[in-house]
């Protein structure tokens, strides 16, 4: 349904590439996280798979469109949720979703059935009448969620979409995304809750520096994660860090030097800027064998 190869991106006057040489296949039916730190390339990435943003290099494909050289249609099957609540909000929630539908050709009795439930299911019935600009925070994500589906795109892409929803909320979006792609489509979503990410997805790409430097099923996770989370693993792949158990880490009582002076205890210390011994800084997810040697 998406399928992306070595695609590159530099902004101009940029030194380096923000996405680099990156290639992506994501399948019909397939809930795909797409996680990184700040700055790794997630949402350039996302910007360039829905055309907002021009690439230098490569091909993507949406639906079996080029969208280089179809544009058009390769948007018609992309429902978009940014991460900045782009809305018109001098319009009504209805108005809002009215446009969108009539950008995308849906008819009237379609729009009005998908608007009601859903609006039903996000607890905003009873808004869809009063100017966004009235919203909260999480009212507006979740009309932007409604705006995204209302002409039911084969590809659902969504840039850190649980930002400001209700628990209620947020179960429904997921329900929602698990839901969409039960139908053959495909939901890309990045987001920096990677509990979520561990228990919704099928499969998920760990990108650094604008590469890709990890893609595994979450069965494959499981299997070779000997009792890691997802969590450990994005650490130890971005950050270089082993977790570890904190209860036995703050058992271990060291000669330590923290921001230059000598204390006994490690519990007492700050763990995310730790000395051991004068050597390399380590944090609270350095490996217990650096640790226990240092008894």
């Amino acid at each position: 349904m998406i399928t992306i190869t070595n695609l590159s991106k530099k902004y101009k006057n940029a030194e380096e590439y923000a996405v680099k040489n990156l290639s992506l296949t994501i399948n019909d039916g397939e809930v795909f996280g797409f996680i990184g730190s700040n700055g790794a390339g997630k949402s350039t990435t996302i910007k360039c798979i829905t055309g907002i943003l021009p690439f230098n290099e490569g091909t993507i494909e949406v639906a079996g469109y080029d969208l280089a050289k179809d544009a058009i249609s390769a948007k018609k099957n992309i429902g978009y949720v940014s991460d900045n609540h782009s809305v018109y909000d001098k319009l009504s929630g209805r108005e809002y979703v009215n446009f969108l539908a009539n950008v995308y050709g849906v008819s009237k009795e379609v729009r009005d059935s998908r608007l009601n439930y859903l609006a039903l299911r996000f607890d905003l019935l009873d808004k869809l009448d009063s100017p966004i600009k009235s919203y909260s925070h999480g009212m507006k994500q979740k009309i932007c969620v409604i705006g995204a589906l209302i002409h039911e795109p084969k590809v659902w892409v969504l840039d850190e979409p649980l930002t400001g929803l209700d628990p209620k909320s947020a179960k429904e979006l997921k329900e929602l995304m698990r839901e969409h792609c039960e139908k053959g489509n495909v939901v890309f979503f990045s987001s920096h809750v990677l509990e979520v990410v561990e228990k919704l997805c099928d499969r998920v790409a760990i990108i650094k520096n604008g590469e890709i430097i990890a893609l595994f099923t979450m069965a494959e996770l499981e299997e070779k994660q000997q009792g890691k989370s997802l969590e450990d693993i994005f650490l130890e792949l971005t950050e270089g860090k082993v977790c570890v158990d904190k209860e036995k880490y703050n058992e271990v009582t060291l000669n330590v030097e923290n921001n230059g002076k000598e204390q006994n205890n490690i519990s007492k210390i700050d763990p995310n800027l730790i000395k051991v011994n004068g050597n390399q800084e380590k944090t609270a997810c350095d490996s217990q064998n650096d640790l226990t040697n240092e008894q």
